[in-house]
């Protein structure tokens, strides 16, 4: 078993088309994740590594059906309307990659969010690896170098530093401790799924004996 990602979720990528999206959405597909579709505003009927582009989110679910998950891979300013577009398209997970996303977005993002019972990590994240499974961001780095670093397991990791979550996850394989899932909460003040939330659903989780 697996939290907030597994070989099953469906994912929007939002900023498909620009360079970090293009190179990230590769990523994730490569180690296995479930890409269906990408998504910029004036760029839809594009393909990009053979995943089809929408101009809005809405559009993407009326020709894909529903998602799992959105991963938004846009500039800070514009990570706001991003994420509410994804809320209001009733997405039930959003993944914020970007740093310095002013806090009041956040905290309109959270409020809506919060209304429409949708949960969202970061901002400021790598994001989150379930071994084996799937990814969601970027943490990881190169599918090769991600299945390579972490083994599978039943033990999960957790933390506000990307580099301690990727950290700790590369030393506990290397000592012979399998992983669940790999979350890095993000590193702003005010965050989606904090940690308690993040261990409570690693409570909830048959796969996971360890945080």
């Amino acid at each position: 078993m697996a939290i907030l990602v597994n070989e099953h979720t469906r994912v929007l990528v939002q900023g498909i088309t620009g360079r970090e999206g293009r190179a990230r959405a590769r990523l994730m597909r490569d180690y296995g994740t479930k890409v269906v579709a990408g998504c910029t505003p004036k760029r839809g009927g594009e393909v990009v590594d053979g995943v089809p582009v929408y101009n809005t989110v809405q559009d993407a679910v009326a020709a894909q059906g529903g998602f799992d998950a959105s991963v938004i891979f846009v500039p800070a300013p514009l990570v706001k309307g991003a994420a509410l577009e994804a809320v209001a398209a009733g997405i039930p997970l959003l993944v914020l990659v970007g740093d310095r996303v002013p806090v009041w977005d956040v905290m309109e993002v959270a409020r809506a969010a919060e209304t429409a019972g949708v949960h969202f990590l970061g901002p400021n994240t790598l994001g989150v690896l379930s071994v084996g499974k799937g990814v969601l961001g970027m943490i990881g780095g190169r599918a090769e170098s991600a299945r390579a670093w972490f083994k599978p397991g039943t033990v999960g990791v957790a933390s506000r530093s990307g580099g301690m979550t990727s950290s700790t996850g590369y030393y506990l394989s290397r000592a012979g401790v399998g992983l669940s899932t790999l979350v890095h909460v993000g590193g702003e003040s005010i965050v989606g799924l904090p940690l308690p939330d993040v261990v409570r659903r690693f409570q909830d989780d048959p796969g996971t004996t360890c945080i």
